[in-house]
């Protein structure tokens, strides 16, 4: 199994682990991820989630060759499900991050409830590097807690973002030395079982619904986009370019509306 699941004091804990690739996330665990979620959904015993890597590595995002095999991205492809059975997580989701997280491995935490990074951590949104555009809503989102001009940065130049400037964005609760960060995520994390499950759920409920509709509108309309580029010649030399160990040139390339 690459996503490690156990249940443990009413935490149900949700780890990538595909050390090897750096914990990039494929078609495979993207599945997994969303039968975990139900698990967790359904299983009265869970009052919290939380979602790791390993020490040091976080995610280093979608598995981008498969991607590129497999382009689809309708509302019944693995990560566009995985995308919204955390979106509509009614539990509370913590997430501990360590290390690199890149692409998804940013976006996804605009979903969850709480967030904290170690000090070594390294976030980096490259969709326009890669010929693609921003998922998961972060258009939206981002734009939200850190204004235009930081989002913009951020998602346009793929900028990264120091754990410090995490928690000024509005991505992170809290920077933690990396060898608190698990313990302090799943000390909050154990925090919901003294806590009145219905008003949590409520109060998430609350907090979410106002726009929950525009986020998943906003999710399908940067998939489309998402997708349809996945062929286009931006990412083909994109990829090219980095199996090359080069950089890559767009100049000859029309522009694409």
């Amino acid at each position: 199994m690459t996503i490690l699941y156990r249940v443990e004091d009413g935490v149900a804990t949700l780890e990538f682990s595909r050390p090897e690739r750096k914990n990039a996330l494929n078609q495979e665990m993207y599945e997994q991820l969303v039968r975990c979620l139900g698990l967790a959904a359904a299983d009265d015993d869970v009052r919290a989630v939380l979602i790791t890597g390993q020490p040091g590595l976080f995610t280093a995002g979608n598995e981008l060759t498969e991607f590129l095999e497999h382009p689809t991205m309708d509302a019944n492809s693995p990560v566009l499900r995985f995308m919204f059975a955390l979106a509509r997580m009614e539990k509370p989701v913590i997430a501990a991050v360590t290390g690199h997280a890149v692409g998804i491995g940013v976006t996804l935490l605009l979903h969850c409830d709480l967030v904290y990074v170690a000090a070594n951590a390294r976030l980096t949104m490259p969709f326009v590097k890669l010929g693609l555009v921003p998922e998961y809503a972060a258009s939206l989102l981002l734009r939200q807690r850190a204004g235009y001009l930081r989002a913009a940065e951020k998602l346009l130049l793929g900028t990264p973002i120091s754990a410090e400037e995490a928690v000024q964005m509005g991505l992170a609760n809290l920077v933690v030395p990396e060898e608190q960060v698990i313990d302090v995520a799943r000390e909050a994390a154990l925090r919901f079982n003294a806590l009145p499950a219905g008003a949590v759920r409520a109060t998430k409920r609350l907090l979410k619904q106002s726009q929950a509709r525009q986020v998943e509108d906003t999710i399908l309309e940067e998939a489309r986009e998402f997708g349809a580029r996945l062929g286009g010649p931006e990412v083909r030399e994109a990829v090219t370019a980095f199996f090359e160990r080069r950089e890559p040139d767009f100049s000859r390339i029309a522009r694409q509306d």
